[in-house]
């Protein structure tokens, strides 16, 4: 989980060939509404992502045995749903400072989500509470090192 460039689906996609299981991204996930929104540089609300982290969810659920999902997930109320439909779900929250995000933004282009989008994403993100299963990793190392990270972990 994360902002938009913190490398949900680098990090995630290593994660899950690293622990052999299947990986998604959810923004493979997010209905075309949803895509085109995004790419005009407008932020979705919570009734626009709430049947897409339904999606989500939905894989979560058919995957009990283990998978890894690339999701933003930034609110707790999000990351609720999520665990509605697979309550054993962790989370890792990938976190960096701005300037961190913004360059692995630019190394990205033609990613439907604008990098103009980050101020909100940022503004929405609210951590992982103490209760919440999860940890959080720092972007600002090598994938590899985030990956050893998590299975330290």
């Amino acid at each position: 989980m994360g902002v938009s460039g913190s490398g949900k689906s680098t990090v995630g996609a290593a994660l899950a060939q690293r622990l052999r299981v299947p990986f998604a991204d959810a923004d493979d996930l997010h209905p075309e509404a949803n895509i085109a929104k995004m790419s005009r540089g407008e932020a979705l609300d919570d009734h626009d992502r709430y049947p897409w982290l339904e999606r989500v969810g939905a894989w979560l659920a058919e995957h009990p045995d283990g998978g890894v999902m690339s999701c933003s997930a930034l609110k707790r109320k999000y990351r609720d749903q999520l665990r509605h439909h697979a309550p054993g779900t962790e989370f890792v929250l990938l976190a960096g400072n701005r300037e961190v995000i913004e360059r692995r933004q630019a190394s990205r282009p033609g990613h439907f989500m604008p990098a103009s989008l980050l101020t909100s994403q940022l503004a929405t993100l609210e951590p992982l509470e103490p209760d919440e299963g999860g940890l959080v990793l720092d972007v600002n190392q090598s994938v590899d090192e985030i990956v050893e990270g998590y299975v330290r972990a």
